[in-house]
């Protein structure tokens, strides 16, 4: 799997602003008042993009466009995501995750709200339910 390090293209507006889009994610639309700024808001255009798709059910894309800027999700996010990709995968509803865990819906239902501090602990149990593990990286900023 790739990260998940979805790239914008950012295009100078004609008030000094940038407009931000996301080819992988064309619902995501922003700006910023400088690339900084823009990078920033897109982060969290992304993440409510993501958050829109996990509460509507739909697929997520993995990110394949090359161009643009790189954005960086929180690492938290990034695990949420992978773990509904996960079940969606292999078709795992969210009773199912409830019953593989002993755990209630809601606390299901947190482990998928992308705005919701979860433990890292619980995510790994709910990945180790789905029979994967949990790996980090660490790469060079670029």
């Amino acid at each position: 799997m790739t990260d998940l390090r979805y790239r914008v293209e950012m295009t100078p507006d004609d008030n000094d602003t940038f407009l931000v889009t996301c080819p992988d994610l064309p619902e995501v639309t922003t700006f910023g008042d400088d690339e900084d700024d823009a990078t920033i808001r897109a982060a969290d255009a992304i993440t409510e993009a993501l958050a829109a798709r996990i509460a509507g059910r739909e697929a997520i894309p993995e990110p394949h466009f090359r161009g643009g800027r790189p954005v960086d999700l929180p690492l938290l996010v990034q695990m949420k995501v992978r773990l509904y990709m996960a079940t969606r995968e292999q078709g795992v509803r969210k009773s199912e995750m409830a019953k593989r865990l002993s755990a209630h819906g809601p606390q299901i239902d947190r482990l998928f709200n992308l705005r919701h501090s979860s433990k890292v602990e619980q995510i790994e149990e709910a990945f180790r339910a789905l029979g994967k593990r949990v790996d980090i990286d660490v790469q060079p900023a670029a």
